[in-house]
């Protein structure tokens, strides 16, 4: 009998300490824009609606299977990044040089330890090294040759320039595009253990120069995680989003303000962000598993899946 009642005990405990156990949530981004329907074909939709579905799968299977969101994040971030439809890894951008640079972060929610890594030029996949700054290293932020150093020490997969070239984005440079292209990925989940992660990758923005760095490595900005409030991947017009500190801002709010997630995004992504010009936008989940997913752009690659059997994907 007294077994029995020590039993019940810590299960009253550990439900006190985690309310919501069971839940899971994630959602993921591809990059936002002003991109309008009729710039696509059906069959271009129909790829991108795909490839979201198989990523956010990579994701869903690790969540129900009990596994940590810091592992779902990073894992759905690789698939991205392996796949050349967005601005991250394989189908990144060029620089004006003609050069890829590519910036990556993770964050985990329940130690509020960081890793990131900008201006890298030969690894396969720059997310995965981000999370090895950040566990095998006692820094947040590593750059450049000095990133890739770490990465061969660390046994991370190493790619040469030929592996990251595709046409398109070739193509891209040579127009010299004065726009931004759109295409950041990244990811956010909560596990059914309670723990928040956030993941953001990108190859920055066309065309750039002198070594430009934007929002996707810097914590805060666009990448943050916390499991008293939520995790944030955002994807927009990185200077902006470094200068109000979008992702942390949204945090901040809902631990300060006592704003729901909701809330808390609309009034930094539609109002602070939007006022100052920025564009873009971000997705987000909190500690109970709600997920809000906005931009002020027209469109933004996302999709996002719980628990409950919520199954989503939209573009427009």
């Amino acid at each position: 009998m007294k077994k029995i009642f020590i039993v019940v005990l810590m299960l009253v405990i550990l439900g006190k300490q985690n309310p919501y156990a069971q839940t899971w949530a994630i959602a993921l981004h591809g990059g936002a824009g002003n991109m309008m329907p009729e710039q696509f074909t059906k069959e271009q939709l129909d790829e991108y609606q795909r490839e979201l579905s198989n990523a956010l799968q990579v994701g869903i299977n690790i969540l129900k299977g009990g596994g940590k969101s810091l592992d779902a994040v990073e894992q759905v971030v690789r698939y991205l990044e392996d796949c050349p439809l967005f601005n991250a890894g394989k189908g990144s951008v060029y620089t004006h040089e003609g050069r890829i640079e590519l910036d990556a972060a993770i964050m985990d929610g329940n130690t509020l330890g960081a890793g990131a890594v900008a201006s890298v030029r030969d690894v396969k996949n720059p997310i995965s090294l981000a999370r090895k700054v950040m566990e095998a290293s006692p820094h947040v932020l590593l750059v450049g040759s000095g990133a890739s150093e770490f990465a061969r020490l660390q046994g991370v997969e190493m790619a040469d320039s030929s592996y990251f070239f595709t046409s398109k984005r070739w193509e891209e440079i040579q127009r010299v595009l004065s726009r931004e292209k759109m295409g950041t990925v990244g990811c956010v989940a909560l596990d059914i253990h309670g723990n928040l992660a956030a993941a953001t990758s990108t190859g920055g923005m066309t065309n750039k120069r002198w070594g430009r760095v934007g929002d996707a490595p810097i914590i805060g900005a666009g990448t943050y995680a916390n499991n008293a409030t939520c995790a944030v991947s955002a994807t927009g017009h990185g200077e902006f989003f470094i200068r109000n500190t979008v992702a942390h801002d949204i945090s901040a709010l809902m631990e300060y303000q006592n704003l729901s997630l909701n809330a808390a995004v609309e009034k930094v992504i539609m109002l602070k962000l939007a006022k100052a010009g920025g564009r873009g936008g971000v997705i987000a989940v909190d500690r109970k598993g709600n997920v809000s997913m906005m931009m002020n752009t027209s469109a933004m690659f996302r999709a996002h899946a719980n628990s409950n059997g919520v199954l989503s994907f939209a573009i427009f």
